[in-house]
C-alpha cells in the first residue's frame, strides 16, 4: 500500500511538470495566430495522461545510483515523458488509430479544424505529424532546461541521442516488416528497439549517467531493462487484442487490420499447422469490410495457444529482469521501486 502511495505521488509530481511546461508552450504556440488553438490543444492534450513509468525509470535510475531526491531530476525524468508523447503522436498516426486513452487521437481530433482544405484527412495528419515533431523538440528543451548541471547532462548526451535514434529505428523496422511473413524474431527485434530501448532500457541509464553510475550499475539496468521493456510491449500486444477496449482505450483490432509484424501474430503463425495458416493468409489478405477478421483471427489465436505462448514470453522476461535485479544488491529504496515498476509494466489491464 505504501509502495502505491509513493507511486502516485510520483506520478502526480510528473504531471504538474509536463502540465505546467506544456500549458506554457501551448500558450506561446496560440498567441502566434488564434488558427493554431486547435494545434496548441492537442500539444496539451499529448502529455494529459500516462503511467509516467519512463520518468519513474529514469529518476530510480539516478537513484540507485546514490542520488537523492531532486526537483531538476524530476524535470529531467518528465522529458522522457515528452518523447512518449511525441512517439504516440507520430504512432497514431502512422497506423491511423482512431483512439488512445479513449478519446480521439490528434490527426483525429484536427479534422475539425482543416474543413476547409481541399483535402481534410491529409491536413489534419500534417498537423499531428507537426505536433509529434514540436513534442519530441520540447522534450529536449526540459531536459536541457531541467537545472541539473551541464557536466551533469553531458553525462547523459549520448544516452538521448540513442534513445531517439533506437525508437525511429523501431518505428522503421515496424513498417518495413508491416504485411512480411510473420517471424518471431522480427518482431522481437521491432519491439526490442520500437519500445524496450526507449521504455525501460535509456530512460535507466540516462538517470544513471546524470548520476555518474559506473560500468557494473549500467551493465545492470541493461540486464533488467531490456527484459523487461519486451515484456512491456508483449503485454500491450495481448491488451490489444484480447484486453477489454473500455479498459485501454485503444481500438482493438488496429494490430490485425494493419498485419503489423507483432510477436502475438508471429508466434499464432509458428504455431498453426496447414489449415490455420491457410485460414490465417485468407483472413489477413483480404478487405474486410464487415469486420468479422479480428474475431475470426482471434479464434484461430485461442485456438493454438497463441496468448498462452505469449504469456509465457512475459513471465521469462519478467523473471530475467529481476534476476538481473537481484544480482545489483541495491539499496533496499530503489531495490523495492524498480521491483514494484516491473509488475506495473508487464502485469497491468491498459
Amino acid at each position: 500500500m505504501a509502495e502505491h502511495g509513493e507511486a502516485t505521488a510520483f506520478k502526480t509530481r510528473v504531471d504538474e511538470v509536463l502540465r505546467r511546461y506544456v500549458a506554457e508552450e501551448a500558450d506561446l504556440l496560440a498567441a502566434v495566430d488564434p488558427a493554431l488553438g486547435p494545434v496548441a490543444a492537442q500539444l496539451e492534450g499529448a502529455v494529459a495522461d500516462g503511467k509516467r513509468l519512463r520518468a519513474a525509470f529514469c529518476y530510480w535510475g539516478w537513484r540507485a545510483a546514490g542520488q537523492p531526491d531532486s526537483e531538476a531530476l524530476l524535470r529531467a525524468a518528465a522529458s522522457m515523458e515528452m518523447v512518449h508523447a511525441a512517439a504516440v503522436v507520430h504512432d497514431d498516426l502512422i497506423d491511423d488509430s482512431p483512439l488512445r486513452h479513449g478519446r480521439p487521437t490528434a490527426h483525429t481530433a484536427l479534422r475539425g479544424a482543416v474543413e476547409h482544405h481541399p483535402a481534410p484527412a491529409a491536413g489534419a495528419r500534417a498537423l499531428a505529424m507537426l505536433v509529434g515533431d514540436l513534442l519530441m523538440s520540447l522534450a529536449g528543451q526540459l531536459f536541457v532546461t531541467s537545472g541539473l548541471p551541464a557536466a551533469y547532462l553531458g553525462r547523459a548526451r549520448a544516452h538521448w541521442a540513442a534513445l531517439a535514434r533506437d525508437l525511429v529505428a523501431g518505428e522503421c523496422l515496424e513498417i518495413l516488416h508491416t504485411g512480411a511473413a510473420p517471424s518471431t524474431a522480427t518482431s522481437l527485434k521491432v519491439i526490442r528497439y520500437k519500445t524496450a530501448k526507449y521504455t525501460v532500457e535509456q530512460p535507466l541509464l540516462i538517470g544513471g549517467a546524470l548520476a555518474g553510475a559506473g560500468p557494473r550499475l549500467r551493465d545492470g539496468y541493461s540486464a533488467y531493462g531490456l527484459p523487461l521493456g519486451e515484456a512491456f510491449q508483449l503485454r500491450d500486444d495481448l491488451l490489444g487484442l484480447f484486453g477489454d477496449e473500455a479498459t485501454t482505450g485503444k481500438a482493438g483490432a488496429d494490430d490485425i487490420r494493419g498485419r503489423r509484424p507483432t510477436a502475438l501474430l508471429a508466434e499464432t503463425w509458428r504455431l498453426a499447422g496447414p489449415a490455420e495458416r491457410a485460414r490465417l493468409t485468407d483472413l489477413l489478405g483480404r478487405p474486410d469490410p464487415d469486420g468479422h477478421a479480428p474475431g475470426a483471427v482471434r479464434e484461430v489465436m485461442r485456438r493454438v495457444e497463441a496468448p498462452e505462448r505469449v504469456e509465457a514470453m512475459i513471465t521469462a522476461r519478467v523473471d530475467e529482469a529481476l534476476r538481473a535485479l537481484d544480482d545489483l544488491n541495491l539499496p533496499p529504496a530503489p531495490a523495492a521501486a524498480l521491483t514494484a515498476l516491473a509488475h506495473a509494466a508487464a502485469v497491468r489491464r491498459h
